[in-house]
């Protein structure tokens, strides 16, 4: 079964963590051992092999880099300037990779019909690379992505989110963590004020989703009353689960689905349980599996009364790696068991493929009709 990812920070993990995602995953682990500068060295779990082993077949991949005012306790970018070069590094990256063969990007409904036609027509086999060389794999099997801009700090003017759009850009979160220039996102507080809704309006002009992740209340509440175009949250959970203000509450969830938004499940385990506590708690000791995020995934169908507003949107490797993701999780091919778990508890076929891809591609032809 196809299965999308709707948030990963490929390009993150490969210019920031120096990863060659090409590569397999125990390579990868292993030119990390004895590495402590981040939190998840050598417990990564994205790969492009392993996405190919799972059938994830088409992702969305982001764009990150932060700007951080003096006396900020969060890592970013000390300019907006800085934090622009660092996306146009990342975007330099995910272009090698379509030359590569790696990756290929989509841009509108027809490139995203095209690519999974081609993609569900592979036998399983032929969507791995040929050898363990540094060969391209088959020509036939590049995954597909849409580029996504997590945090819009980066955006200098409304000119360089044309450019952006251009370049491929088709969805925005205008926060991260904390205070943003154009909205205020988890652990922070306040609207949007007056760049960010010019912002939004930039972004209705040319067409792009808003993803609504991180933002915090206040912001979610500017932005669904200033913005007029299509909506999603890549990679969110449920705040009646684990309270927390990074999470959705029922009624914010009830309003999204009003809204026509899919939401994105999370495998990110502070997120999954309460009471996690950051480099104490395990996701052995907590009890976190990939049962956990279904969890949140049927909390969502419930309140919706229907399936079709739930999809994955794992944020597997987002600065957090095995230490911190369920612990059936040993790569990303292992979102392939959400489908046999979703069946377990008695989703029907049809709507084990509607969280798994269609109500992804359901919600892109829409947007991009």
């Amino acid at each position: 079964m196809l299965i999308i990812d709707a948030h990963l920070d490929l390009a993150m993990n490969a210019i920031e963590w120096n990863r060659d995602l090409t590569r397999p995953i125990e390579e990868i682990r292993a030119r990390e051992a004895g590495l402590t500068d981040k939190p998840d060295r050598g417990r990564g779990t994205v790969s492009f092999p392993e996405m190919r082993r799972g059938g994830v077949g088409v992702c969305v991949a982001t764009e990150i880099a932060r700007y951080v005012e003096p006396g900020s306790p969060l890592p970013g970018w000390h300019s907006p300037e800085q934090a622009w070069a660092m996306t146009q590094a990342q975007l330099a990256w995910y272009r090698a990779m379509e030359e590569r063969g790696e990756l290929v990007q989509i841009r509108d409904r027809a490139g995203l019909d095209r690519h999974v036609a081609a993609w569900s027509q592979l036998p399983a086999a032929s969507r791995q690379p040929l050898d363990a060389s540094r060969q391209p794999p088959a020509a036939s099997s590049p995954i597909g992505y849409v580029l996504s801009l997590e945090g819009a700090d980066s955006i200098l003017t409304p000119a360089h989110l044309e450019r952006a759009y251009a370049d491929g850009l088709r969805a925005v979160g205008p926060a991260h963590y904390g205070p943003g220039r154009y909205a205020q996102g988890t652990n922070a507080s306040g609207d949007l004020g007056t760049a960010g809704r010019e912002l939004l309006r930039e972004m209705d002009r040319l067409g792009m989703i808003l993803d609504v992740t991180h933002l915090c209340d206040e912001s979610l509440r500017d932005a669904l009353d200033h913005f007029n175009g299509p909506i999603w949250a890549s990679h969110s959970n449920c705040r009646a689960l684990v309270a927390h203000n990074r999470q959705f509450s029922d009624d914010q969830i009830r309003e999204l689905i009003h809204r026509g938004a899919v939401i994105g499940a999370a495998f990110d385990a502070w997120m999954l349980k309460p009471g996690w506590v950051r480099g104490e708690t395990t996701p052995e000791s907590a009890g976190v599996t990939i049962a956990t995020v279904v969890d949140h995934i049927d909390r969502i169908s419930q309140i919706a009364g229907n399936a079709r507003y739930s999809m994955i949107g794992s944020d597997l490797d987002g600065a957090f790696g095995r230490e911190q993701c369920p612990a059936d999780v040993h790569t990303i091919a292992d979102l392939a068991q959400v489908p046999v778990i979703l069946r377990a508890r008695g989703y029907s076929h049809a709507d084990v493929e509607q969280i798994a891809h269609g109500n992804f591609l359901q919600f892109l032809r829409g947007a991009w009709e």
